[in-house]
């Protein structure tokens, strides 16, 4: 007679686990990719621990643009982009502007196993002594705040864009240039005489920022008007002399005062 067999299943070696997942590993000697468990486990978003796997996966040169991502996941761009933020955050993945071949910027990608602040920190090497750097220039103090400015003038550099629509100007440029301003206003300068003066002559192309151009043509405010007409001292035309009659020979000529001409002059006088 046969032996009698049994449907149920054999019997867990004490040393295993009764529950949960059970490993079934391969020995991987191509292919494969190393992953830290701390990235594997790490709470949060599958869709982040997804895209680092997948990143770590590539080769060095391989695409990782959110639309080259976006082209390999179903989730759209907007998971793609807060994966890559949560990965930048955590250490993982480090997005920079490098200048390439012929001036180009570029966007490169690191990605890191493990993030850069776990990695041990190597010893400080030691310094050469350097020369003491020489003491800063002292700062230049800062404008005045606008608020403090003349009103008038003011209103006089916010006004000439519409002269000249390329004088635009900060309020940070008005304010360097209001005291200047007032300067010229305080000689006798009327605002549209100073409008001209700032606006007239200026080149096809402003190779400067507007605000150093008015600032060189600031620069030498003019001589102040003298008060009125009366205070400059006038020298009286030069006009001809009265005539004259001579004592002598009744001779006339042209003399400051009565007196006798120049024939008679040596000549005595008669009783």
């Amino acid at each position: 007679m046969a032996d009698p067999q049994s449907n149920a299943h054999a019997r867990v070696d004490a040393g295993a686990t009764t529950s949960g997942v059970i490993h079934i590993r391969t020995r991987l000697t191509a292919d494969f990719t190393v992953i830290s468990n701390a990235l594997a486990q790490r709470r949060g978003s599958a869709v982040t621990i997804g895209v680092a796997a997948y990143i770590l996966s590539l080769p060095d040169g391989a695409p990782v643009s959110i639309a080259a991502l976006c082209e390999h996941f179903t989730e759209g761009e907007i998971l793609i982009s807060r994966a890559l933020r949560e990965l930048e955050a955590a250490g993982y993945l480090e997005r920079r502007r490098e200048r390439g071949p012929g001036g180009l910027i570029r966007t490169r990608t690191y990605v890191r196993d493990v993030p850069q602040r776990d990695l041990p920190t190597p010893p400080p090497r030691p310094r050469k002594p350097t020369p003491p750097a020489p003491e800063p220039s002292p700062t230049p103090a800062p404008p005045p705040p606008l608020a403090e400015a003349d009103e008038q003038a003011v209103a006089l550099l916010a006004s000439l864009r519409l002269a000249d629509p390329r004088l635009i100007l900060s309020r940070r440029e008005v304010a360097e240039l209001a005291p200047a301003v007032t300067q010229w206003l305080a000689t006798g300068v009327g605002p549209r005489q100073l409008t001209n003066v700032l606006t007239t002559g200026l080149p096809d192309r402003l190779l400067a920022r507007p605000a150093r151009i008015l600032a060189s043509r600031l620069s030498e405010p003019p001589l102040p008007a003298p008060d009125s007409p009366a205070a400059v001292p006038r020298t009286p035309p030069a006009g001809p002399l009265p005539w004259q009659t001579c004592d002598g020979c009744e001779r006339a000529f042209r003399a400051a005062e009565p007196t006798r001409c120049r024939d008679c002059r040596g000549l005595p006088v008669a009783c």
